[in-house]
Parts: C-alpha cells; structure tokens; sequence
C-alpha cells in the first residue's frame, strides 16, 4: 500500500478525487485479480457509464454535474484494466442487485447486457446468489480482495464514515467467506442465463 501511494497514475488528473479512493484506484491498478462481492449495486469495473452516472447523481452531497462527469469518467477508465486482459475479476452478486432498478428501466436493462458481455471474457468470472439461496455467508457486507503478484493481499471494505484496509489474518477470513460465497451461488454459466432471463422480463413489460 505504501509503495502503491508513491505512484502517480492515469488517476492523478482527477485531483477532486478523495484520498481513499486515489489510494485503491492505485493498487487495482497493480493488482493481477480482484475477487468482488456486493450486496447492492453491479461492480464499478462492471458498471455501465449511465449506471454510473445514476449512481453518482444521487450522492447525498450533491456533486455538480461536473464532478458527476469526472468520476464517471474515472470509472469508464478503470475497466481498461478488464478490456485490457490486465486484470482478472471475480464477481460475485446477490440477485438483489439485477432487480434494483437504478437510472430506468432502459438503463438497467442495459446494465443487464452489458454484463452478460462481460461474462463472456475470458477474465471475468461472475456468479449470482440467488434469493432462493436464503440466508448465506456476509449477505449484510460487501467487499473485495485485491490480490498481487508480488506481495501480500488485501482487503477492501468501503463504509459510510471511511475505507478499511486490511492484510494478513483479515484477508484469510475473508478468503475463506468469498469461497463459501461463491459455492453458495450459482455457477457462471446459469447465473447468465438467471441474468439474461431478468433482462427479457424487463423488456416485455
């Protein structure tokens, strides 16, 4: 973390960006995979730019339209490291999140295809837990783990009043609770079809 804070990446352009975001953009960028798990919303390095741009307006603070544009911007960029074969991403999602209807029915629906397209990469691994599944391991947190070639993991969790990284026994916990997660959903190929089935429900409405 302390050598990946040194860096002055593509990111250092954006300076309205808060330091904790700066600080993960930078060891995304030097991580060779990232296992995800949410609870809520697609994946930003999965993220529609109109997803995005629908999430960011709604912030409590009220971001100008300006500052809504930037980081959209920032989020487009940073899936170059998916469409670039740089990054290896493991995803992991409640069914809640392909429900939630987030900028329209129209957005959605392209949010829905856009990840069935990443799916489709041979970088992307994407399983949902279904809401037959019940209750499951950390169904209340969401997180990712950043894994590196040259150096130990570690473990993201974005909070409301701050960001926590952690390493060592934390990244083992939370290894162990991403494999329970992933053997709880279902696999890459009917979690597509699970998908591709909610898109079409959404257009013949």
């Amino acid at each position: 973390m302390a050598k990946t804070g040194k860096q002055r990446g593509w990111w250092a352009k954006y300076g309205d960006l808060p330091s904790s975001y700066r600080q993960y953009i930078g060891l995304e960028s030097a991580a060779e995979e990232v296992q995800n798990f949410e609870t809520l919303v697609v994946p930003g390095l999965l993220q529609t730019a109109d997803y995005a741009r629908a999430m960011t307006s709604e912030d409590a603070f009220e971001p100008s339209p300006e500052a809504v544009e930037r980081r959209v911007a920032v989020r487009m960029q940073r899936q170059q490291l998916i469409t670039s074969g740089k990054l290896r991403l493991v995803a992991v999602l409640d069914e809640a999140v392909l429900h939630r209807q987030i900028g329209g029915a129209a957005i959605m629906g392209d949010q829905l295809t856009a990840l069935l397209e990443a799916s489709k990469r041979w970088n992307v691994t994407l399983q949902v837990i279904p809401f037959r599944e019940g209750a499951y391991a950390s169904m209340l947190s969401s997180f990712h783990i950043l894994n590196f070639a040259d150096g130990p993991s570690v473990v993201y969790i974005e909070g409301l009043t701050g960001d926590l990284y952690a390493e060592g026994d934390d990244v083992a916990r939370c290894t162990v609770v991403f494999n329970s997660l992933r053997a709880a959903a279902m696999s890459p190929s009917d979690s597509a079809m699970l998908i591709k089935e909610i898109r079409d429900a959404r257009q013949r409405e």
